[in-house]
């Protein structure tokens, strides 16, 4: 107790702080993200149905057009909108580039007082353009990469439904009622787009674009083929989960097989930054001593594109395209 009593009482404020941090942030996420109740089987479609909204509208509101002509001859913005369909992020296009753009000069403006117009700018425009842009790829590519994990599993659903009879509507009906967002609410669409009078095919083409995902363009094209020529649907299905699981296995295999080699890669690409901040942090006078000699900065320049150079390298020897 006399060692308890020593103690500052701001360190028990402290404390009982953060426990009721942790507390509150606990119960946000279990009210939130409760895995009890409806709330969480249903799909983002499904919640916008039980808001009241028409079939109709959640149609349109899901199904937008991912290709514009006009943000097509944007040289590096012009894939954004698929890319934000893709990533299932609601705001549109436009909109989100003013927001990076006033974000990027609030940044530059404040920026350039304490350090200066150059970096200020490569501050403004990577924490208002490069930090958001590769977010929307970072959940685009998961989203898609859930996507192909849940395509399997969907395709055996949908051929044990074919092989008790039910209606290939059915089929993908149930789908989208039993399975998890992102393909629930993606075949849910599909669903919606047959019942109002859209071609098979067409309506799975609808979804390859939206998803553009390699295994989801052959489903696409096998029921284009089934659909005019005829076949065994649901062994068509049952091959392609399958392949798709095979798919999978290799590309495991092969991350396995070459994961040495990319840990050396990332090793080797990050060797001369850690001696670089070892030697300023053991030798602070080692770089500064000659910083003022005029072959300094070339000398430097050169170092870091080749360091640059040599981690590009080794990035593309160790990723295999599967």
């Amino acid at each position: 107790m006399n060692q308890f009593s020593a103690l500052d009482p701001v360190y028990f404020v402290y404390i009982g702080v953060c426990i009721g941090v942790l507390v509150l942030a606990e119960g946000i996420r279990q009210s939130v993200w409760s895995a009890d109740g409806d709330n969480y089987r249903k799909t983002k479609r499904l919640k916008m149905l039980s808001k009241g909204m028409s079939t109709e509208d959640v149609l349109e509101s899901l199904r937008r057009p991912i290709t514009n002509s006009r943000w097509q001859k944007i040289p590096i913005f012009g894939s954004i909108p698929a890319k934000m369909q893709q990533a299932d992020f609601t705001m549109k296009p436009l909109p989100f580039l003013l927001i990076c753009f006033g974000v990027s000069v609030v940044i530059f403006l404040f920026g350039q007082i304490k350090l200066g117009v150059w970096p200020a700018l490569a501050c403004a425009v990577t924490a208002g353009l490069v930090i958001p842009l590769n977010v929307i790829n970072i959940v685009r590519r998961r989203r898609v990469e859930t996507f192909s994990l849940q395509l399997p599993e969907a395709l055996d659903l949908m051929k044990r439904g074919l092989s008790v009879g039910h209606p290939l509507n059915v089929t993908i009906s149930n789908v989208a009622k039993t399975m998890k967002d992102p393909i629930a609410t993606e075949f849910g669409l599909v669903s919606d787009q047959i019942a109002y009078g859209e071609d098979l095919p067409e309506a799975f083409n609808d979804l390859a674009r939206r998803i553009d995902q390699e295994d989801m363009h052959y489903l696409a094209a096998s029921i284009g083929i089934q659909h005019g020529s005829g076949g065994n649907l649901g062994g068509m299905f049952g091959t392609l989960a399958n392949v798709i699981r095979k798919r999978f296995a290799m590309r495991r295999r092969i991350k396995a097989i070459s994961s040495e080699g990319r840990i050396s890669a990332l090793l080797l690409s990050a060797m001369p930054f850690l001696m670089y901040g070892a030697t300023t942090v053991t030798a602070p006078d080692y770089y500064t001593s000659v910083s003022d000699d005029p072959k300094f900065i070339w000398m430097a320049a050169a170092v870091v594109i080749l360091v640059v150079s040599n981690a590009l390298v080794l990035r593309k020897l160790v990723t295999f395209r599967f």
